[in-house]
């Protein structure tokens, strides 16, 4: 005769994950694919910053959209200097064209989740600690990754951000103004720069190393340097039908043989390089392209790399434009140096999550190749990331992944980490 079965007691941050992560999970989602469309002031986009307001105002926090659309919740408790620098963290909510649903929110919901813990322990900081929204940094609506941040710390202007467009032609200070947002406000902040002391974004892993190495939760120590560039290819337009092989001058073929030669690069300098995104006039059937263009995306674990990965795509591509009678022109849109984390920050974090989470492994610190606002951030402030286990190793796409218990120790992690450099 067996005993009763053992009781077994849900975590209740688990449990708090999964109703708040629940409260964002239908924003958005293109039912048919099951990823994401919440491109940067759209109405999928602007509902999960409004539950955003909703949640930090719940939690008495104060609510500031700067000028270029970031947003900042303040808490700042009484006896604590609100012009002291503060432990900022947070992410994003905008996505990549049917991307995952963890690639940014998870940073947001972990950070109001991470606050909720350290007041139910009783914790009050010495100096403010600031959860931040920041805007478009995909780039999947205006092409340009990190532009929030980047127009924060005067990475890129307001007047040639404002004059982006999406592709049906609406400009960003057109999108801003449709959300109620003003962009002639747009630009550097220097005040709201100066008040971030260090920035710490929790992020879903976008790769499979800490399933390898067996570790919910790993921290970062850089970013590869990366960019965009636009291969512009002209041909001749003509009839697809009439046309003989022999006097076609056509850009899809010079654009096609790039895309084999990205890939042959890429793998030969062990760097990475993709072309995910073509355009193509007049785009017709029955019709030779008399225009095609494509967006390189490369990346490389250093700047000597990379330049040889662009260089060698561009002389590849130029060499086929020859022998098909066409042309390449290859535009830089955007380019990221690579980003050296602050040690000591990583070191400190690494410590205060390891004695918190106490698991089966060392905390892991490792590289990405990802993109980050943390990123652009890290030329300014001292700056660190957080990363939760991907067990799908899958970023990008609907099968991005991680689980609620990962979730809830990326939490405890986080909130490990904001005691420790707000509790001084």
């Amino acid at each position: 005769m067996t005993g009763p079965a053992p009781v077994t007691t849900a975590d209740p941050l688990v449990e708090r994950f999964r109703a708040m992560w629940a409260q964002l999970a239908g924003i958005g989602r293109d039912p048919d694919t099951g990823g994401y469309l919440r491109y940067a002031w759209s109405r999928a986009e602007l509902t999960c910053r409004g539950w955003f307001t909703t949640e930090a105002r719940r939690r008495g926090l104060a609510v500031q959209a700067d000028g270029n659309g970031n947003l900042w919740a303040d808490w700042i408790p009484s006896g604590v200097d609100p012009a002291a620098p503060a432990v900022v963290t947070g992410s994003h909510f905008d996505s990549v064209p049917h991307g995952g649903g963890y690639d940014g929110p998870l940073g947001i919901v972990s950070a109001l989740l991470a606050l909720d813990e350290l007041r139910d322990r009783g914790f009050t900081p010495a100096r403010p600690v600031t959860v931040a929204a920041f805007v478009e940094e995909e780039g999947g609506r205006f092409g340009l990754a990190c532009l929030g941040s980047r127009l924060l710390t005067g990475g890129v202007s307001a007047q040639y951000a404002l004059g982006l467009t999406d592709s049906d032609g609406v400009t960003v200070a057109e999108a801003m103004r449709a959300a109620g947002a003003d962009p002639t406000a747009a630009g550097p902040d220097p005040d709201r720069l100066a008040r971030i002391g260090v920035y710490v974004e929790l992020h879903v892993e976008q790769g499979r190393a800490l399933v390898d190495l067996g570790a919910p939760v790993g921290v970062a120590s850089m970013i590869w340097p990366h960019g965009r560039w636009r291969l512009e290819f002209t041909g001749s337009g003509d009839h697809a039908g009439t046309t003989r092989m022999v006097d076609r001058r056509d850009p899809m073929l010079t654009c096609a043989h790039t895309v084999l030669a990205a890939d042959a690069q890429a793998r030969r300098l062990g760097a990475h390089a993709t072309i995910g995104r073509v355009a193509v006039r007049p785009n017709a059937t029955n019709a030779i392209p008399a225009q095609v263009h494509a967006w390189l995306d490369a990346r490389a674990a250093d700047d000597t790399a990379l330049a040889a990965l662009v260089d060698a795509v561009g002389a590849d591509a130029a060499a086929r434009a020859r022998a098909d009678g066409t042309s390449v022109a290859v535009v830089r849109e955007s380019d990221s140096p690579p980003v050296a984390f602050d040690p000591d920050l990583t070191d400190r974090i690494a410590t205060a999550v390891e004695a918190t989470l106490r698991g089966p492994v060392p905390v892991p610190v490792l590289p990405t190749a990802a993109g980050h606002d943390a990123g652009v951030l890290a030329g300014h402030v001292p700056t660190a990331m957080i990363f939760v286990r991907n067990p799908t190793g899958v970023s990008h796409a609907p099968n991005e992944h991680a689980t609620d218990d990962d979730c809830a120790a990326g939490v405890r992690a986080l909130a490990a980490a904001l005691a420790d450099l707000a509790g001084e």
